[in-house]
C-alpha cells in the first residue's frame, strides 16, 4: 500500500520561505514521477512541481524561480523549498507519487500553507 506523508506547511509572512517534505512508502519510489499540487476551497487541484525518476524538473509559471522541487531516492523523500512567497501561493498543498507503467496514482493527506501580508 502507498503511502505518503507530508509535512512542512504553515503559516508564514509574504516574502518568507518554507520547506514542504513527502516521505513515501509502499512503493518503489526511484521509479515514480512525483510532484506537487495545490488547490483552493472550490477549485480544482493544480500542478505546482513535478520531478521525474531522471531527475527532470517541471514548474508552473506561478511559482517558476522561486520554488525547488527535490528528491532524495535514497530516503524516499520529495521536497519543495517555496521562496518568496506571496498570499496568492495560500493553498493545501498535496504530494503525489505517479507511475503509469504499473497504474498508480496516490495522493498525501494534504497540509494548508497560509501566506499573510
Amino acid at each position: 500500500q502507498v503511502q505518503l506523508v507530508e509535512s512542512g506547511g504553515g503559516s508564514v509572512q509574504a516574502g518568507g520561505s518554507l520547506t514542504l517534505s513527502c516521505t513515501s512508502s509502499g512503493t518503489r519510489f526511484s521509479l515514480n514521477v512525483m510532484s506537487w499540487y495545490r488547490q483552493l476551497p472550490g477549485k480544482q487541484r493544480d500542478l505546482v512541481a513535478s520531478i521525474s525518476p531522471g531527475g527532470n524538473t517541471k514548474y508552473s509559471d506561478a511559482v517558476k524561480g522561486r520554488f525547488i522541487i527535490a528528491r532524495n531516492n535514497a530516503l524516499s523523500n520529495l521536497t519543495l523549498r517555496m521562496n518568496d512567497l506571496k498570499v496568492e501561493d495560500t493553498a493545501v498543498y498535496y504530494c503525489n507519487a505517479n507511475n503509469q507503467f504499473v497504474g498508480f496514482d496516490s495522493w498525501g493527506q494534504g497540509m494548508q500553507v497560509t501566506v499573510s501580508a
